[in-house]
């Protein structure tokens, strides 16, 4: 076996030899040599460095996206796993609360990126009114039955984004203070949950088709069926 990978390495080094240390080949007529001109204009790897300067804020975008999209998921099914008691099966009370903390401080952090990251992308323009009023933007209009609705998949995400801040406000400085609020304000969750999963499911770039869209459908699917369950939990308990 090991004269095998020796031999191989060899042969893989005479053949690159042979690429790089070759002599230019001659013409046909073999009376003179073959002349490579240059052409004039940027490298591979200057077109690559413009195309990242002109294309970071799409990457960040799509990335505080994704980010903000699995940590909502995670931080309502740990939620009602808390409630339920199914999460305690896995982490122990501190760890759990302390895990569901820190998600909802990673949504709230990725999707203040994701949307001020919009700013600087030059592939679809926003300004900073349309991305903190609902449906002042006319990126991708809406039109349900004949009613015209305007930007509803943008203003979704633009709603959610103020009812998170809402509720991880009113987490971190009245859970104590205020405990009765702070229920109130969590079941704001499944308003956001639902309006995060129609933004991204028509608006994400990734969720256009293939695995990634099914794999939301199906992880929205599962929240849904949690949120049922934790509903059904409290009517019958």
């Amino acid at each position: 076996m090991r004269r095998l990978v020796l031999l191989t390495a060899m042969l893989l080094a005479v053949l690159a030899g042979d690429l790089f240390f070759a002599q230019p080949a001659l013409a046909e007529g073999g009376s003179s040599n073959i002349v490579v001109q240059t052409i004039p204009g940027p490298t591979v790897a200057q077109k690559f460095t413009e195309r990242a300067k002109s294309s970071w804020p799409w990457y960040l975008v799509r990335g505080s996206g994704m980010v903000a999209a699995a940590a909502l998921v995670i931080l309502l099914l740990s939620g009602i796993g808390q409630v339920t008691g199914y999460t305690f099966r896995f982490l122990e009370p501190l760890t759990a609360w302390a895990s569901h903390r820190a998600l909802g401080i990673t949504f709230g952090v990725a999707a203040l990126v994701h949307i001020f990251s919009l700013l600087f992308d030059h592939f679809v323009a926003f300004n900073i009114w349309q991305l903190l009023v609902p449906w002042l933007s006319t990126h991708k209009p809406v039109t349900i039955f004949g009613v015209h609705l305007g930007s509803l998949y943008v203003a979704l995400g633009v709603l959610s984004f103020y009812l998170a801040a809402l509720t991880i406000i009113v987490s971190l400085l009245w859970i104590e203070k205020k405990p009765r609020l702070w229920k109130i304000t969590h079941l704001i969750a499944y308003v956001i949950i639902a309006f995060v999963f129609v933004h991204a499911l028509f608006l994400g770039t990734d969720l256009a088709h293939g695995f990634w869209r099914w794999l939301w459908i199906v992880s929205g699917a599962g929240v849904a069926i949690a949120i049922l369950h934790r509903l059904w939990r409290a009517r019958t308990v």
